[in-house]
């Protein structure tokens, strides 16, 4: 699994015209899943998002997560972040599962997360047309890789 997590003041995702998820304070994760994850990198994944001091304490030091702030997490999915520019200009999306592998990993990863995080979370919704809006503050952007455990 590969995830995008981007520190935010709000964000939200909207299908249709219609606002699916939103949160104030917390994280943005925009989330791929490969063929090979396995309930183990979702675990991993999770508890290395809830985790992650990338919020300032009382001296303005990133030394809190989310867990710490009390936070909101909106998980998006978002199969191009496993994209190859490699050969010609046309990204390859081959290395993103498909649909029948991907949705009942990214389900997983969505109770998991919800467990680890303690509170409801908000998402999109796998495979929609979605938009995302996002005030992203610092800014903070993450990348982790469950397979380079990084």
């Amino acid at each position: 699994m590969r995830v995008v997590i981007q520190r935010v003041s709000e964000a939200s995702v909207t299908i249709a015209g219609r606002v699916k998820g939103a949160i104030g304070h917390g994280l943005l994760v925009l989330v791929a899943v490969e063929p090979t994850d396995t309930p183990s990198d979702i675990a991993w994944l999770s508890g290395k998002i809830v985790r992650l001091r990338i919020f300032d304490d009382e001296h303005g030091v990133m030394n809190r997560s989310v867990l710490d702030t009390g936070g909101g997490i909106l998980v998006v999915s978002q199969f191009t972040l496993f994209a190859s520019t490699r050969k010609g200009n046309r990204p390859s999306y081959s290395r993103s599962a498909g649909p029948e592998a991907a949705i009942p990993l990214y389900e997983q990863f969505l109770a998991q997360l919800q467990t680890d995080l303690g509170k409801p979370l908000a998402a999109g919704e796998f495979g929609a047309d979605m938009h995302v809006a996002l005030v992203n503050t610092g800014p903070v952007t993450i990348i982790i890789d469950s397979r380079l455990k990084e």
